[in-house]
């Protein structure tokens, strides 16, 4: 099995995402639904603004006027925003208005405040320069008609897109629902938090990390603590997360050793597959599905699991709730050290820092070890640089980067 021959990424990647249905959409209150993606298009139901409003403090007028201005017309009313205008403007004549009041009968233009010279009793106005009509009137169906499409389904919920929502009497929004996704680390070394070290022991960073990745995700991360190199236990923890969750990521146990047995319990579910992936690092990967929920057997290494977890998990995770943007954003960028690497079939993934030069090019240098246990790297580093298979890539050679942080 160690023999195994590599995966390509993209064939492996395609064989997930093919496993992992979308979830069956829900309804949430705007409040909630922020990373969300809609599922049915909404139609505005009334215009928006739904009458003619001023978008200015100042005076009502008719536009024909001020044709002369200088001239001074008499204040008939004030209109204030929240209540209909009592008054109509006639020829000579003025309201004082407040910003998003309604426009009264007879005004065609809005003449700001800083532009008008009331009379000492406020009974007239001097307005001081020429209105052309429509000045400072916000229409009805300015932004939005009755029955025009407001929004389209598969629309990711951005906060603007809430405040569109909400301007056309949506309260709650039909949407794919964020997943809910267990971490478990498995491995005899483990010790979690500030606690004392024995002989052999490392802490665990996988969960932190993880938990932290799909929260960026916008998945809702399930915390299911360690478990040791020991199946059942391991496979206790998956079956009774699976009842809870929508999918699960499980770390270390995916590899050809004798206690590798997180791919053992991933091969007991309905389908599973195990490849050797040709990309470094992040080689080994268990996935295994049941009831449609994914389980990933991610690598113990914590860069490994994170590297793993961009490629496959997050893509997946992202498909699952509706996304069609499921990758990182690949650009180019201009080498600024040489990543040199020799031919092995895979494709080498380096932790790189990701700038923008004097040029306008995005340039990119080795974010620090690029070993899969050097965590403080992979900290350092907001880009994945894309090295293929054979020499590497010279001082100011082009290479395809994955933004991490775009």
């Amino acid at each position: 099995m160690s023999g195994a021959p590599l995966a390509p990424l993209e064939r492996v990647r395609h064989e997930i995402l093919s496993a992992c249905p979308r979830l069956v959409p829900t309804e949430l209150p705007l409040a909630d639904a922020l990373g969300c993606v809609t599922v049915d298009e909404v139609v505005a139901v009334h215009d928006v603004p739904p009458f003619a409003n001023t978008a200015m403090d100042g005076y009502a007028v008719r536009a024909v006027d001020t044709a002369c201005a200088p001239v001074e017309l008499r204040v008939i009313g004030l209109v204030a925003a929240g209540a209909a205008a009592q008054c109509a403007v006639g020829a000579g004549e003025a309201a004082r208005i407040m910003t998003g009041a309604p426009i009264p009968a007879g005004a065609d233009a809005v003449v700001m405040v800083e532009r008008t010279r009331p009379s000492a009793d406020a009974s007239t106005v001097t307005i001081e320069t020429t209105a052309l009509p429509g000045d400072h009137v916000r229409r009805a169906g300015d932004d939005l008609a009755a029955g025009q499409v407001v929004m389209e389904a598969g629309t990711t919920l951005r906060p603007a897109h809430l405040g569109l929502l909400a301007s056309v009497g949506v309260s709650d929004v039909r949407v794919s629902p964020r997943a809910r996704v267990g971490v478990l680390s498995t491995g005899d070394e483990l010790v979690s938090g500030a606690a004392a070290l024995g002989p052999g022991q490392i802490r665990d960073a996988n969960r932190p990390v993880l938990l932290a990745l799909l929260a960026e995700s916008g998945c809702h991360g399930v915390d299911l603590g360690m478990a040791p190199d020991k199946e059942a236990i391991i496979a206790r923890v998956v079956d009774q997360a699976l009842g809870d969750c929508d999918a699960l990521l499980v770390t270390g146990g995916v590899s050809v050793g004798d206690f590798d047995y997180v791919k053992s319990v991933i091969d007991k579910l309905e389908k599973s597959w195990w490849w050797q992936v040709a990309v470094r690092p992040a080689k080994p990967l268990a996935v295994g599905v049941r009831s449609g929920k994914p389980v990933f057997g991610l690598p113990g290494n914590p860069v490994s699991s994170m590297v793993s977890f961009e490629l496959f998990a997050r893509p997946a995770l992202r498909r699952m709730m509706g996304h069609s943007d499921v990758l990182r954003p690949e650009v180019e960028a201009i080498a600024d050290e040489a990543f040199a690497r020799r031919p092995d079939g895979k494709l080498h993934l380096i932790r790189v820092v990701a700038t923008w030069g004097d040029d306008g090019r995005l340039h990119v240098r080795s974010a620090g070890g690029q070993a899969s246990h050097i965590l403080s790297a992979m900290a350092a580093a907001n880009a994945l640089a894309l090295v293929p298979d054979g020499p590497g890539i010279d001082v100011g050679g082009r290479v395809k980067v994955m933004l991490l942080n775009p």
